[in-house]
């Protein structure tokens, strides 16, 4: 199984940036798709998740009505639109596959490399 992420960068607090992520080797459809984040010296952090079908989406508090998560299924592909990006928002974004309803970091059980976003302020 791969999970590649893309599209970190650095950016100016207040912009956006869209992350993807390309999936192989695992029934696509079949998975949870999540995004977490690990900020320097913190634990891993959810950030949002979508279900097989894209129909039902979560996020964590700190970013809700700021990111958005969606799925093609028919690209194997699932991607995070980070809007009005703040500073504390820095951290290295990891794309991560587990089974129906993940959330918890535990409960992931693949994971892509992650991609790094710096926002300055």
């Amino acid at each position: 199984v791969q999970l590649q992420a893309s599209g970190g960068g650095l950016v100016q607090a207040g912009g956006s940036l869209r992350l993807s992520c390309a999936a192989s080797g695992l029934t696509f459809s079949r998975y949870h798709m999540g995004w977490l984040r690990q900020a320097p010296g913190e634990g891993r952090e959810f950030v949002a998740a979508i279900n097989w079908s894209g129909g039902i989406t979560d996020y964590g508090n700190s970013v809700k009505g700021r990111f958005t998560i969606s799925r093609d299924n028919a690209k194997n592909t699932v991607s995070l639109q980070m809007n009005m990006l703040k500073p504390e928002d820095t951290a290295v974004y990891y794309c991560a596959a587990g089974p129906p309803g993940s959330s918890r970091p535990n409960e992931f059980v693949y994971w892509g490399q992650g991609t790094l976003v710096t926002v300055a302020s």
